[in-house]
């Protein structure tokens, strides 16, 4: 079997393996689980080994004729930017099955819809047909919904049913773009290459028509101002790893969308740039306001992910390969610190039952190893030179000055905001004296300390060492750039 193909069904192996698999034996599922995630990590890293650098043209493809008649074939491949995706994915797969060692209820379910979910996932980022691209990113709701509505807190029932519903609103618009673009090449296939050639002869209104229902239906899971509202309902009552897949990995489902579909419409894509750069600036102010307002620490991070993902949208906006290649990073960076603070929150929360900030003071004495890694993830979020956040950003903001001048002085608004508030959190939780309520409180250690370690090991890795991760994106920002600009 193709690697691409093993990246992807390796995890679907595991679940139908687990299904298998008595109840009882807990421990087995979860070897089972974390065994086929990491065999699919190290597949994706042979990808990176093996993966040409030097150009952004789409590498280990694969294709099979699956419906001729229509014009639908199986086929994968990836670029710098699928590349960067799956490998996220399968790195913060790993970290969210770890967390999730100590869930206790239905293990066997839950353990069988989280490989299916990675499947999904990883289905969407590699994905060369339109068809095939939509059938992996509806199969993302049916896990996600399980996931939230049975392993969920209190108000499980109305956070899965909004995340169900806006995703599926959101989908159908983006279906009748596909159709769109489908009929109008002629009816004969639904290959992203041959779907993009066709477009050239394509006007202006046809484009920005076709491009208004992809986006609808990326805008939801980017997410979005307005379409945001199942977001923090979701990440608060979603169980303390589907929180960390959800940010880190299903949201960037719609902003790699927005790219492939922004590469298939491009005058559609440029005829919306001021609606981009505007969204873009709307999501990173509120998203900050609204993080700067919460007590609850996943209430935090969940807005923060509104701000943050803002400026993939802007890095979209500016549409410069400084920009595009910010946007990318964006999405990887934004990855890894929130899979970090969701970690070490859920980690907090399963002794304290608590995550109120304003309850904490003094962790640090009692927990340091804790602390620091906390802090540094939450340095992090607020875009601290050194750290990985930052580089992401400084692309972006740099890229959208080339075009847009000083209105890009807006998002600095929300980087002050997002700054003052991880500054908040942190003087709350870690400095002053230590409430008597939190002597019972143990440093993080084990299994748990080990994920952590890795995960703040790449923000800081990330932030120091920028040109490796920037090098795998550059290519192909550089090749979308052409296209989209010629």
């Amino acid at each position: 079997m193709p690697i691409l193909s093993l990246i992807i069904w390796l995890p679907l192996l595991g679940a139908v393996a687990i299904l298998f698999v008595p109840k009882e034996q807990t421990g087995l599922i979860q070897k089972i689980a974390i065994v086929c995630a990491s065999l699919s990590f190290l597949l994706s890293c042979y990808l990176l080994i093996n993966f040409d650098l030097t150009t952004g043209e789409l590498q280990f493809g694969e294709s099979v004729q699956w419906v001729p008649e229509m014009g639908m074939t199986y086929s994968l491949a990836v670029d710098g930017l699928s590349l960067s995706m799956i490998l996220l994915t399968t790195l913060i797969t790993i970290a969210c099955l770890i967390a999730s060692f100590s869930m206790t209820d239905r293990v066997k379910a839950y353990f069988a819809w989280f490989m299916l979910l990675e499947t999904a996932v990883l289905g969407v980022f590699a994905a060369q047909d339109w068809f095939l691209f939509y059938m992996f990113w509806e199969i993302t709701l049916v896990p996600m919904f399980f996931l939230i509505g049975i392993w969920g807190g209190e108000r499980k029932g109305p956070a899965s049913l909004s995340f169900f519903l806006y995703t599926l609103g959101g989908s159908i618009f983006m279906l009748l773009g596909i159709i769109a673009a489908y009929v109008n090449s002629g009816g004969n296939s639904f290959d992203m290459a041959v779907l993009n050639q066709a477009s050239v002869s394509w006007g202006v209104e046809l484009q920005a028509l076709i491009f208004f229902g992809f986006f609808l239906g990326m805008a939801v899971k980017i997410p979005a101002f307005p379409l945001h509202g199942w977001l923090p309902l979701a990440h608060v009552e979603a169980p303390v790893p589907v929180s960390m897949f959800l940010s880190a990995i299903l949201l960037k489902m719609g902003a790699y969308g927005l790219f492939r579909a922004g590469v298939l419409l491009p005058l559609g894509l440029e005829w919306f740039l001021p609606v981009l750069f505007g969204l873009g600036m709307v999501n990173i102010v509120y998203g900050a306001l609204m993080a700067w307002r919460q007590n609850d620490l996943k209430s935090m991070v969940a807005y923060s992910s509104i701000s943050h993902m803002g400026f993939v949208l802007l890095g979209v906006a500016a549409l410069t390969v400084t920009g595009f290649t910010g946007a990318i990073m964006q999405m990887v960076t934004h990855g890894i610190i929130t899979a970090a603070l969701f970690f070490l929150i859920g980690f907090l929360y399963e002794q304290a039952k608590t995550r109120d900030i304003s309850e904490f003071s003094g962790l640090s004495r009692q927990i340091p190893r804790y602390g620091v890694l906390m802090s540094i993830a939450l340095l992090a979020s607020m875009g601290l030179p050194g750290l990985a956040g930052f580089i992401s950003e400084f692309h972006v903001i740099l890229g959208a000055f080339e075009r847009w001048g000083l209105y890009v002085i807006i998002a600095s608004i929300g980087i002050l905001i997002t700054a003052a508030y991880s500054l908040r959190t942190i003087g709350y939780m870690f400095t002053g004296a230590l409430d008597p309520r939190w002597n019972h409180l143990q440093d993080i250690s084990g299994r748990q300390l080990l994920t952590a370690l890795v995960l703040v090991f790449l923000i800081v890795a990330i932030g120091i060492f920028p040109s490796p991760a920037l090098n795998v994106v550059n290519s192909t920002a550089t090749q979308m750039i052409e296209v989209l600009t010629k």
